[in-house]
């Protein structure tokens, strides 16, 4: 096949009205020139963080959808656009196994293209960052001061599977597939350049680690519930949805390791890293 004619098919024109509609010339123009790219596979690196962007893009103008809803209480609407923002998020998630197709000789011939840049700049994640922890603050305000009612209550003793406690549960699934995207960073890190390796801004593990720590709705992720009782002990305060003690953590940890072939017990010890 002769690369240039294929190269010229493959930016578009502005003969249809899908490309006009959708602007695919310069979509397709956000890439480097097939004659600049340092080596065959910085074509996907660039293709796989733009989707990314678009990806950010859709779930941040989705968030301000949600907060709006919350407000007017419209439970079904949030939780069929969190389902939307959770689709979306397991694709950002799955769509990064693509970089795993590169070798780390490779990778690291591309990192030297970003210059002093780092994924700690992406414009959508920043964003994201700052516009989440409003949906709690929202849901805080509607849900549970504007109900006169605690996240204790919603789990568990006057636990009804309404509308608030699916919320509650789209917005854990949301916050839970949000640090598995922060996870898989990591191990992709490991994978292409190794944990100890310093990145642009640092240490890659370092900041990855500190955002894996984070919740976005910490009250609901650190409240005992009835059904967790068997694993860890409820903390006298509970009710207050104060977090884990390092004690109960740890036997926490040892329950489930008791539970889990040795095989796995690696895995289990290194995932456990990152929340201590």
């Amino acid at each position: 096949m002769n690369r240039e004619t294929f190269y010229a098919e493959m930016g578009g024109g502005k003969q249809f009205d899908y490309e006009v509609y959708l602007n695919t010339q310069d979509l397709l123009a956000c890439q480097k020139s097939f004659d600049k790219f340092c080596n065959k596979d910085e074509l996907l690196f660039q293709v796989v963080h733009q989707v990314e962007e678009l990806w950010m893009k859709m779930v941040a103008y989705t968030l301000l959808d949600i907060d709006e809803y919350l407000e007017q209480q419209q439970a079904f609407r949030v939780l069929t656009l969190f389902e939307r923002c959770n689709r979306t998020l397991r694709l950002m998630i799955d769509q990064l196994e693509l970089l795993e197709t590169m070798s780390p000789k490779e990778y690291q011939e591309i990192r030297l293209q970003l210059g002093n840049g780092s994924g700690q700049e992406s414009p959508g994640f920043r964003v994201l960052l700052k516009m989440i922890p409003n949906i709690w603050r929202t849901f805080e305000s509607i849900y549970l001061t504007g109900k006169n009612r605690t996240v204790e209550q919603i789990y568990d003793s006057s636990y009804a599977h309404d509308d608030v406690y699916v919320v509650a549960e789209a917005m854990l699934n949301f916050d839970e597939l949000f640090q598995k995207f922060r996870l898989h960073h990591i191990f992709l890190i490991q994978r292409s350049i190794g944990m100890g390796a310093a990145s642009l801004k640092g240490r890659s593990v370092d900041l990855l680690q500190a955002g894996a720590k984070h919740r976005f709705f910490p009250a609901r992720q650190h409240c005992f519930t009835a059904g967790s009782r068997h694993l860890v002990p409820r903390h006298r305060d509970a009710d207050r949805c104060e977090c884990y003690t390092k004690r109960n953590h740890h036997h926490c940890a040892e329950v489930l390791g008791s539970l889990i072939a040795p095989r796995f017990l690696g895995e289990l010890q290194l995932l456990l890293r990152f929340f201590q």
